[in-house]
Parts: C-alpha cells; structure tokens; sequence
C-alpha cells in the first residue's frame, strides 16, 4: 500500500498551490486529480489570459469576495494577494495591471501560469496522479485512506486536502465529488447557488428580443428589495441576451438577485441608470433648451448619442414618439418621462442560468467547521479544505483565484506540518 505524508485532491488553483506548499515544507506530497490536465480552469480565467490576484489594497480584496470574504482576514495576515504576486514573480511568471487592479501575466497566456505551477511541483518532487477520480475516502484516527475508483488502489496518508472545488464549470471537473466526502467527516454544506451568473427575464421586451445583442457601456445596475430599496449597486458593462441580462455588471449583482429569489419572491426588480454620470434634471434642461432652439427637426435625431441608438428607439416607442415626430411637438411630460426612463430603466427578473452555468458557486462547506488560520476541519484530524468547495465566493477580477491560492496554500502548509506531528 502507498503511503504519503500528504494527498491533495484536485489540481485546479487551489489544489495546485496546496502540493507546492505541502511539498516545500518537507512533506512527501500527491496530487490526485480525475481529469486528463491540471489547472483546466486556470487554463480558462480570465478569457484564456489567467487572472491570477487582484493588486487592490487587503481590504478592498475582501470586500470584493461578498461570500464570506471576512473568514479570510486570518488566512491573508499570513499570506496574501502580494505574497501570491512575489510567488509567481519568484517563478519567473511576470505579471502586469490592468483596470481595477487585475493582475495577468505579461505573456497574456494562461498557460505560462499552469506551466510554472506544474514545473513547480516536479522541481519539489510531488507525486501526480492523472484521470483518477476517487472513489472514497476512509477516514480514520490515525490515518486516512484513499481510494481510486479505477483499478481500487488504496493511498494511505496522515493528512488530506480537499480541493476539488464547487459545482460551477463542470467541464473542468468540478462537480460536486468533496461534498460527500466532507459531509461522511462530519461536515455541513451549506445550500448551493450560482454566483457571477447570467439573470433571466420573461418582460415583453425580453421574449420579443428587441433589445437582444445590445451592449450598454458603463452603467449602474442596481438590485432592489421588497421595499424597492436598492440592495446593491455596480457601475460596469452589460447585455441584453435571448433569455434575459448578462455581462459584467448582471454577474456582480447576480448572487444579490439569487439570495432573493430563494427568500421565496418570484420576482425581483432591477434598475438600470444607462447615464449614471447625468443628473436627471440637468439633462431634462439640456434636452428642452435643444428642442426650442431646433422646433423643425426630428426629436430623435437631435438627442441622438445620448444612449446606443436601439435602446433610444425601444424608449422613444415605450412612450409613443415616432421618428419623424418634430421637437415642436414633442411636450415637457415626454422629456421627463424619456429621461426618467434612461436613467431609472426598471425590470424585472425571475431566476438565473443554474448553477452549472455559472462561474462561480455560491454555499459549501460551512466556515463555522474550519479553523481560519490553517484551513483544518475542527470535525476531523489531518483534514483541510481549500477553494471553492468552502462557503467563500467572490466577484471575477481575479478574488475567486486569490481565494483560492491562499487558501491552497495554508491548508498545504498545515497539513504537512500535521504530518509530521504524532498523532
């Protein structure tokens, strides 16, 4: 029977991290993952470019990870997004910023990334195990047991460290295997949802697809509450699709939409500011003093550019204005209610893609069960979780990813450190 100091499970980021940990503090380490390649979904963040940290301050780090974010404060006062910058720098892998404090590698490929990951652990001799899902694991008190579902090979180790994430994008393997694994050593999960996810809609507009395609740049999109009191607010990009709303500004208010919905409302409200730099009553001012100075002209085409033309059109039809209509006879009520209209754009959405759809997983692994500086499970000796399989999830923009390899890389640490002590 094979025996190892440490087993990690899983070869996404958060995997990968915890065997160079565990391996650089001494540990005989494995690295078991059940597809045919390692960091697949590293290989596919970022649009292909890999997203690796976020440059922003600690605490606009945390902030940005809305799903528990806070449970991480012990986990980054020891190592942190900068320490996951100077440890690929420290690779060789350079990294440059882009907006909002992205992090991505100067080879703009996702592969450099993967490839000093890999290159890492054979340099620190960890074992890796391709195509072999695991079939269970026994665990015991003095020791835990592995075994591959293929051929029913049993690994012995003092230490093992879940990583196979949640049940977002499945085709990269993470389908839901740790949950009963952690649940047989006495863990709770918290209920599962999509996060950073697509919205759907059944409004007029939506089922006849006048609006679909459109992108809005730079707008506020906002979740309301029972009381029509905005939940949340994000300024980014959007999009009208054949079944709703996606883009960045959806995926970030997305969860916020979700949690609603599973409080039991069949609906929720949002509101879209397509001007959110214009004040309602200036530009009401501005768009009267332009029709008095041109009565003769087409009303359209002298407020043309103010909004992409198709979502000018669909509101000028919502409130009855032709194209031809001249400014003479447009009235004072129509300019405020068009106004209103751009900047108080209100609909309302009834559910997500599911939960295989989106980029992110929300629930897992209660926090409550594992010790925040080390990442072990109070329920179960030699036991460590990390990435996306805990009740920790953040926005894109690389939070997901750093999460994800401090988290790695603490459970790594401490689980070698476990090894080595007698149980």
């Amino acid at each position: 029977m094979l025996n190892y100091d440490v087993i990690v499970i899983g070869g996404g980021p958060s995997g990968l991290m915890a065997a160079i940990a565990a391996a650089e503090h001494g540990a005989k380490t494995m690295l078991i993952e059940k597809g045919k390649k390692l960091g697949k979904k590293l290989a596919i963040s970022g649009g292909g470019r890999c997203n690796v940290t976020n440059r922003l301050p600690q605490e606009e780090v945390i902030k940005h990870i809305p799903g528990n974010g806070k449970f991480l404060y012990s986990a980054f006062s020891i190592f942190n997004n900068y320490d996951i910058i100077d440890f690929f720098e420290g690779m060789g892998v350079t990294l440059k910023e882009e907006d909002h404090g992205r992090m991505f590698p100067k080879s703009n490929s996702a592969k450099s990334v993967v490839d000093a990951l890999i290159n890492k652990m054979a340099e620190l001799k960890v074992e890796v195990i391709l195509n072999s899902p695991v079939e269970a694991i026994h665990f015991d008190q003095n020791e835990h047991t592995v075994i591959l579902k293929e051929n029913g090979h049993k690994i012995t180790t003092k230490s093992v460290v879940i990583a196979v994430g949640g049940k977002a994008v499945p085709h990269t393997g993470s389908t839901g295997d740790g949950y009963a694994w952690a649940k047989k050593a006495g863990h709770t999960i918290t209920e599962l949802y999509p996060t950073e996810v697509a919205l759907k809609s059944n409004e007029e507009f939506i089922k006849n697809k006048v609006l679909q395609g459109l992108s809005l740049r730079d707008i506020e999109l906002s979740v309301l509450n029972k009381r029509n009191k905005p939940i949340i607010t994000h300024r980014m990009d959007m999009i009208f699709t054949h079944f709703g709303i996606s883009g960045p500004a959806t995926l970030r208010c997305s969860q916020f939409v979700v949690k609603e919905l599973m409080r039991g409302r069949e609906q929720v409200t949002m509101v879209l500011d397509a001007l959110p730099d214009e004040h309602e009553e200036k530009l009401i001012q501005n768009i009267t003093k332009t029709i008095n100075d041109n009565p003769k002209k087409a009303f359209k085409n002298t407020i043309k550019g103010i909004v992409p033309e198709r979502f000018l059109s669909f509101i000028l039809q919502q409130n009855q204005i032709n194209d031809e209509q001249k400014c003479a006879n447009i009235s004072k009520e129509s300019i405020r209610a068009i106004v209103h209209n751009m900047k108080n754009f209100t609909f309302s959405v009834y559910g997500s893609l599911p939960l295989e759809k989106a980029f992110v997983t929300g629930g897992g692994i209660s926090i409550k069960e594992i010790i925040p500086n080390t990442m072990k499970s109070k329920k179960m000796r030699g036991l460590y979780f990390c990435g996306e399989i805990l009740d920790i999830h953040g926005y894109t923009g690389g939070y997901n990813i750093t999460s994800a390899l401090v988290t790695g890389r603490l459970a790594g640490m401490n689980a070698a450190q476990n090894s080595n002590t007698n149980w």
